[in-house]
């Protein structure tokens, strides 16, 4: 059986070779750093709770699988907020380079463009750069330049150099890199010609203060932050989010060895995490459903007075049911839970790990100006002080009860 199935994977790659089927490469990157520098300059702001939110969003849209106009529709809602405290100029920037920053590509095709108008005039005319890795001449599913998607909007012709954006005329960034990190804040002109703009702007200070380590929540969302030790912008509970499509067509003798794989659907996991309460701009809504097999967080069932501790009771049942879960586990489009220790949200009926912090993981804790649970990345350490501060016995399962 082992030398047949050598002999199968011998002939089927001297057939690949001999058809020359195209050998993709998965070009990506690590996408929370592309919110950094506009949540630390919304921070300076005094954003405070509203910044993390719209972070957290814009990571997924530079995913693969992301709508073709997410990425402009999170820097649009960095723009608004950026509005609402006083038009900081640092953050009107930083959104524009944002808008502009490559998104992944698991097949080495260029990225569509959007088609639609955004909502903020700062934003016209802009659009994203493309890795280097990718092959100017085709878009997703093959789509030769020229077709809808691949020239960007306003304009009438195949961009040149390809690759190219406003704020990076010069043609496409190397692969992985954040474009902030090379243009350093100038944001170029959105105009047809696709010429740079020489406005600029320097990378805005961390220097904000953190948000409260016990539980950041407010009327309209719950956050979730890896506590801080020290003074800092809230730090996100985001890590690299694979969206891998693990096609592979040698997978099986009876494969055709010229056909080629859609990538798969493994898109954002906005790491704002109540899914019965939290409301994040621009973010699809969470499932509020919840069965055996994938528990979310929940609204706990104490009188306003006395919630406390039942939070704590709520979110210790949770942590106890996502014990059992696996990333195999049956679930329901939208359900959130904790799965090996990191953050995952289902999609596509099968869940998808975010993972955490350095020196975090997951855990349901108690809300504590509401009744409710959230779901956040924490230290063991600080979860089992927060189901202790809100009345809870044991540690966040309720062992040592």
């Amino acid at each position: 059986m082992v030398q047949l199935a050598l002999k199968c994977s011998a002939l089927l790659a001297f057939v690949l070779l001999a058809q020359g089927a195209p050998v993709y490469k998965r070009i990506s990157q690590n996408t929370p750093d592309a919110k950094t520098a506009w949540e630390a300059a919304c921070n300076a702001a005094g954003g405070a709770e509203k910044c993390n939110p719209i972070a957290v969003n814009a990571i997924g849209t530079l995913l693969a699988a992301a709508d073709p106009c997410a990425q402009q529709n999170s820097a649009d809602q960095m723009i608004d907020l950026a509005k609402q405290l006083n038009n900081d100029p640092n953050m009107i920037k930083l959104a524009q380079i944002f808008a502009q920053q490559p998104r992944n590509s698991p097949d080495s095709l260029s990225v569509p463009y959007c088609q639609q108008a955004p909502k903020n005039q700062e934003l016209n005319g802009l659009f994203q750069c493309q890795f280097q890795g990718v092959n100017p001449k085709s878009f997703f599913k093959n789509t030769p330049v020229g077709q809808a998607g691949t020239i960007p909007l306003g304009q009438n012709k195949p961009l040149d150099p390809a690759g190219s954006c406003p704020a990076h005329p010069d043609g496409p960034i190397p692969d992985g890199q954040q474009l902030v990190d090379i243009v350093g804040g100038a944001a170029g002109a959105g105009n047809s010609n696709n010429g740079s703009g020489n406005a600029s702007v320097s990378a805005p200070s961390a220097s904000s203060s953190a948000a409260d380590a016990t539980g950041t929540d407010s009327a309209s969302s719950t956050t979730v932050s890896a506590p801080a030790a020290t003074a800092a912008p809230p730090s996100t509970a985001t890590a690299t989010v694979s969206d891998d499509p693990s096609a592979d067509p040698t997978d099986d003798c009876s494969d055709d060895p010229t056909a080629t794989e859609a990538p798969s659907a493994a898109m954002t996991v906005p790491a704002t995490a109540s899914a019965t309460e939290v409301s994040v701009a621009g973010a699809a809504a969470a499932s509020a459903t919840t069965d055996a097999t994938a528990p979310t967080a929940t609204t706990g069932s104490g009188s306003s007075g006395d919630f406390h501790a039942q939070n704590a009771k709520d979110a210790q049942a949770l942590n106890v049911k996502f014990a059992s879960l696996t990333k195999d586990s049956s679930c329901n489009e939208g359900d959130e839970a904790c799965i090996d220790g990191g953050f995952a949200q289902c999609v596509g009926g099968k869940f998808v790990n975010m993972g955490c912090g350095p020196s975090t993981q997951c855990f349901a804790l108690p809300l504590v100006n509401k009744p409710g649970t959230t779901i956040t990345c924490d230290t063991p350490a600080g979860a089992n002080a927060k189901i202790t501060a809100s009345g809870g016995q044991g540690d966040v399962t309720g062992k040592g009860n």
